[in-house]
């Protein structure tokens, strides 16, 4: 066994304190990462805070990790010591259903384990990357390209993968309009990558005040959704809209902006049913739809991209003394973009 600090919360009600666990001992096909950075994610707050239902307590949040091999089974065949490996939103799957064997684990049809507040295959919690070390098997790792600072490749493993692999599906690219609705950690995201894809890529926000920073990261248009006649100038406008926000929206209104054949993707998730008329899908034979991060696969291919066109998060680093700071100002949008928890400092 191998002892770690981290940062844990005892229940949904507690703040963070600094605790010790233990990593299991290496198994033939694991990798003990010595964790450099960890990103936060909004769903670490929905969760650490008990959101979402189902917590299991003492948690330990944390999926967008990056770090440096400290040692590997005598199976291992991707990784040697020293290597800067990464590990994003899910450490385990079957390996044997049909969407395992296509590298899109995230819908693993035996239930696709966690890397926090889940059980593992043996029954046992899993503890995410708020934490000096952690123990993954080699399948579930991937490489970070040289290109990218730790950081800054930290909240790739989730935020980075969450834009890309529907960007990637619905076929952004040359000759294709994609809408961006939200810049926040997301959308700031999504921007560079549909951008990078090809795409004409304009921004939706609810205000002009990010106007100048959606265009700094490629946007070619911007519009303030609150202001009046915005929708009717973007009638039939978009092939692909991709929902980064996790507020309600007008969907009907969105739909309209869709030219025939177009898609609706939400990638955030709002705390109450969205609501529309079907004939806003019918009268254009339009798609409303929804995407879960992507597989390992994937995930590398997107580190990869990244690193060639020089998309990056724009983050702030943090000490762990200051996560549940952080949290607070998450919640008030008070962060451009992606809070990043310096692990040296735990």
């Amino acid at each position: 066994m191998c002892k770690t600090h981290v940062l844990s919360v005892a229940n949904a009600k507690a703040a963070f304190e600094k605790t010790v666990l233990e990593r299991r001992e290496l198994r033939p096909h694991d990798v003990l990462i010595d964790i450099q950075f960890s990103g936060i994610c909004h769903s670490d707050i929905h969760s650490a805070r008990g959101e979402w239902g189902g917590g299991i307590f003492p948690m330990v949040p944390g999926h967008e990790i990056a770090g440096v091999v400290a040692a590997v089974g005598p199976e291992v065949t991707k990784f040697a010591v020293g290597d800067r490996v990464g590990v994003g939103c899910f450490v385990d799957s079957c390996g044997e259903c049909e969407y395992c064997l296509q590298g899109e684990e995230q819908y693993c049809t035996k239930g696709v384990v966690s890397t926090y507040n889940s059980l593992d295959y043996d029954g046992n919690p899993t503890y995410g990357g708020y934490s000096q070390r952690i123990v993954v098997t080699e399948g579930f790792v991937v490489r970070i390209p040289d290109a990218l600072p730790l950081d800054v490749a930290s909240p790739l493993l989730c935020a980075g993968i969450t834009t890309y692999s529907p960007l990637r599906h619905w076929k952004a690219g040359p000759g294709k309009k994609v809408a961006i609705v939200g810049m926040g950690g997301l959308g700031h995201l999504a921007i560079q990558f549909a951008r990078a894809m090809g795409a004409e890529v304009t921004v939706l926000s609810r205000s002009r005040d990010k106007e100048a920073e959606a265009r700094s990261f490629g946007a070619d248009h911007y519009y303030a959704t609150g202001e009046e006649g915005t929708f009717a100038a973007l009638a039939n406008r978009f092939d692909l809209i991709l929902n980064t926000v996790s507020a309600n929206l007008d969907v009907d209104a969105y739909l309209s902006t869709l030219r025939i054949d177009g898609t609706l993707v939400n990638v955030g998730a709002p705390g109450e049913p969205d609501q529309y008329h079907v004939f806003s899908l019918i009268m254009g034979r339009k798609s409303l739809a929804g995407s879960l991060v992507g597989g390992i696969r994937e995930t590398q291919e997107m580190l990869d991209f990244a690193a060639a066109h020089g998309i990056a998060p724009q983050i702030e680093v943090i000490r762990a003394d200051q996560v549940d700071e952080a949290y607070e100002r998450v919640l008030r949008s008070d962060v451009r973009y992606r809070f990043v928890i310096d692990i040296a400092t735990l």
